[in-house]
């Protein structure tokens, strides 16, 4: 056999294998305590997309000034943001606060076959 016709047949079947693979990237939105209900709509629905697309996502909840005084009102929005979410991905943990920002990440729900 030849070498050429063998390397060529071992890139092909790597360019194969590849093809089938999915990379997991990790996607954020942003989101503040008194967002409303059209913009939370949105960044619910490109939540719902990432998922859907086999990605991470993470849900940061920004705090600034008096807001800290308020950490309900985040937290009630990334409860519901959970609630919402529960068919297309899995919380890894609850919430939590980081500094200003409170995060939630994501999981995608795999589909067993």
């Amino acid at each position: 056999m030849d070498y050429s016709k063998f390397k060529y047949d071992q890139e092909k079947k790597e360019r194969r294998i590849k093809k089938k693979q999915h990379v997991t990237h990790l996607k954020q939105i942003r989101l503040k305590p008194h967002i409303g209900d059209a913009d939370y709509q949105m960044k619910l629905r490109q939540a719902v997309g990432f998922l859907k697309k086999k990605d991470k996502v993470k849900a940061n909840m920004f705090f600034r000034g008096r807001e800290m005084m308020h950490k309900e009102l985040g937290r009630e929005i990334l409860d519901r943001l959970i609630e919402d979410i529960k068919e297309f991905g899995t919380p890894e943990r609850p919430p939590s606060m980081e500094g200003r920002v409170m995060s939630v990440m994501f999981n995608p729900i795999s589909e067993k076959k």
